[in-house]
């Protein structure tokens, strides 16, 4: 079982009222609320618990890209990779991703990660997203109905453009180029590629196709994911596709402590923040033409495991501390208990690769890098024989021997 360090690179100072205040804190949150300076203090709050992280055996350092957003401030997840790649030594760096459809040419994509794979000494996973409706409809602007074609079209060209051995015309709907001919090659022959999606037969007909891993992003957890993961091993069944866990990647909040009541004690505030400071404006999310037909048809016959008032009070922050952990929004306490929630998760929903999301909300750096140490340490060693006999062709190479060799050979199936 592979671990990948990540946390939404959370503004830790807004306002008390800010979730009951802002009509949307994607799109249109007002700047102003932000202090330039604390934000520069929070990136470099998340660059040392990740250059942490790799000192303490996981696999990869997870980032993504989101626009206009409180909750996410990472418009470009290349630049903290670039100072990831520099100074890390053994994790991988997964772009999770880069929006492909937003780019123009997106043979700047191609350009970026195989530069970034050369700085880290093939390390990259291409994490490729085909972006949230906030983030391509509406700070973008990229019409909803032309946002698969782009990404599809986009796709192609950049994996073509890091194997092409000469300079080749490209001819698309949407980019045109008489040449292309990216400097520099990666370092890898094969980068990993991962896709994120939230229950799109399209998606999973892509990741099928293709031998990608698939990313169910949920912050929702494991009674709410169940539905949607479960169905994608149904469909990769029924495709014949392959069946191997470390094609599934799957967030999770994680709150370790000492003791239960310490992990309520520490985190109990941050998570609240984290859910509550995170309204959403529903003409924002839901914009006619992003989702398919099919993927409408698919949500709406999906069975539900959790209730609208359940989910409701989640997003408000008014569910105690165990209720969020009960309902699998965190797996939060002791080293012991987190091992044995992991493990139940990733045997259940057989998940190889577990994004864990060590920092949340406006927890103190000093909490999160304790986090990281119990986790890192007391976790993750006793967690490695999970799905440990099945391969791994979803995490590079070379990061997975350098994390062998140095934390146990436990850490290498590829």
């Amino acid at each position: 079982m592979k671990f990948h360090w990540f946390a939404q690179q959370y503004y830790t100072k807004l306002p008390a009222d800010y979730g009951d205040t802002v009509h949307s804190s994607w799109v249109t949150p007002p700047a102003s609320v932000a202090d330039p300076t604390q934000v520069g203090e929070d990136y470099h709050t998340y660059i040392r618990l990740m250059q942490q992280a790799d000192g303490l055996g996981w696999d990869s350092l997870l980032l993504n890209e989101h626009h206009q957003t409180s909750l996410a401030m990472t418009p470009s997840p290349n630049l903290i990779a670039s100072v990831l790649a520099a100074t890390t030594e053994n994790a991988a760096i997964a772009l999770c991703g880069n929006s492909l459809a937003l780019y123009n040419p997106p043979v700047r994509v191609a350009e970026e990660i195989a530069m970034l794979d050369c700085l880290s000494g093939g390390r990259i996973i291409a994490g490729i997203v085909f972006g949230t409706p906030m983030d391509t409809a509406f700070a973008y602007g990229v019409p909803p109905i032309e946002l698969r074609d782009r990404f599809h079209e986009a796709r192609d060209l950049i994996t073509r453009a890091w194997k092409a051995e000469e300079p080749f015309p490209f001819n698309g709907q949407y980019t045109k180029l008489r040449y292309v001919n990216t400097w520099p090659r990666p370092v890898q022959d094969e980068i990993p590629v991962w896709i994120p999606g939230s229950g799109s037969p399209e998606t999973w007909d892509v990741v099928n196709a293709l031998d990608y891993c698939y990313g169910y992003l949920s912050f929702s957890g494991k009674q709410s994911a169940a539905p949607i993961v479960n169905g994608f091993w149904e469909y990769t069944a029924g495709q014949g596709a392959n069946m191997n866990p470390n094609r599934m990647a799957f967030t999770q909040i994680i709150c370790t402590a000492d003791s239960d009541a310490e992990a309520e004690r520490l985190y109990g505030d941050a998570v609240k923040y984290f859910y509550r400071q995170n309204p959403t404006g529903i003409e924002f999310a839901t914009p006619p033409g992003y989702n398919t037909p099919a993927s409408v048809r698919a949500n709406l016959t999906r069975a539900k495991t959790q209730s609208a008032e359940e989910r409701l009070k989640a997003t408000r922050g008014e569910l105690s501390f165990w209720e969020y952990d009960e309902l699998g929004y965190i797996i939060a306490g002791t080293p012991e208990r987190v091992e044995q929630r992991v493990r139940e998760l990733a045997t259940d929903l057989r998940i190889g690769q577990l994004i864990t999301c060590m920092h949340v909300g406006d927890l103190p750096e000093e909490v999160a890098a304790q986090n990281n140490k119990l986790f890192g340490t007391q976790v993750i060693p006793k967690l490695r024989d999970v799905w440990g006999e099945e391969e791994d062709r979803w995490t590079p190479k070379v990061s997975q021997e350098r994390v062998a060799a140095k934390f146990g050979n436990g850490a290498l199936t590829g």
